[in-house]
């Protein structure tokens, strides 16, 4: 592995490059904090895509694109006298400290959610007026209320059990049919979310990622779901010609892939 001036010459280059992209080329010198944001969520979700992928190659790409998405910000900071690249190394290194007393103090701690209690009410001594206040409201939902529950549960609004929260999935399900019985569409609506909001709670009891879970779903999914386009195509039929048993028994053959 590279050695720590390896990592200083590179990350060196890197910020040479930027400053002569943004003097020399078109496209980055026009550039925004604003123009950059969605791009920079694309590649925060490919990065997430090759993770999931396990394919270390690709990680280690998107990890450089993410990489300089922070140099560019840095770059435009500096150009308003705001903040450089050494003002956020430097933020971030102060939080690190300031927020793990248990390492750079003299707190002590027993374990992973002793850290985590410490870790959120650090942040409301530094003036936070809630624990949530730290939620991004760009979130997708199911990642919003995985962050929601865990910073909650930091400062012990929690189950203590996974049993409870089973039962309170079980009590959210039953309050879903009573609304869908009842046929009240603004109400279903909200019971719905109620039930995939405990989903997503007991998730965190089980020690399962929802949204790892999810979209290893979806791959499997579409995953069979291509093998049976492909087997009707081999028959020369459209799905839109199968009958429902017809496609059922090739996607009992995918399922054994």
């Amino acid at each position: 592995m590279n050695s720590r001036a390896d990592h200083l010459k590179a990350f060196d280059r890197l910020l040479t490059i930027m400053d002569e992209l943004r003097e020399q080329c078109p496209w980055d010198k026009k550039q925004t904090l604003q123009s950059l944001r969605y791009l920079t969520i694309e590649e925060t979700y490919e990065l997430g895509d090759a993770i999931l992928e396990n394919n270390l190659d690709e990680v280690k790409k998107e990890l450089g694109d993410l990489l300089l998405h922070i140099v560019f910000y840095s770059k435009i900071g500096s150009e308003t006298n705001d903040f450089d690249i050494a003002d956020v190394a430097n933020s971030i290194c102060e939080k690190l400290i300031n927020r793990h007393p248990h390492i750079y103090g003299d707190v002590m701690v027993d374990n992973e959610e002793d850290v985590k209690r410490n870790w959120e009410n650090l942040k409301l001594k530094e003036g936070k007026k809630s624990v949530l206040e730290g939620v991004p409201k760009s979130l997708p939902a199911m990642v919003k209320a995985s962050r929601i529950q865990d910073k909650v549960a930091g400062v012990g609004f929690d189950w203590e059990e996974p049993k409870q929260v089973f039962e309170k999935l079980e009590e959210e399900l039953s309050e879903l049919q009573y609304e869908i019985e009842k046929q009240d569409i603004d109400k279903i609506e909200s019971e719905f979310g109620d039930v995939l909001f405990s989903m997503i709670n007991y998730a965190r009891f089980l020690n399962v990622n929802p949204e790892d879970a999810l979209e290893r779903t979806n791959k499997k999914f579409m995953k069979r779901f291509q093998f049976l386009e492909n087997k009707a195509r081999e028959k020369n039929k459209s799905l839109k010609d199968m009958s429902l048993a017809e496609m059922d028994v090739f996607w009992e053959e995918a399922k054994k892939l």
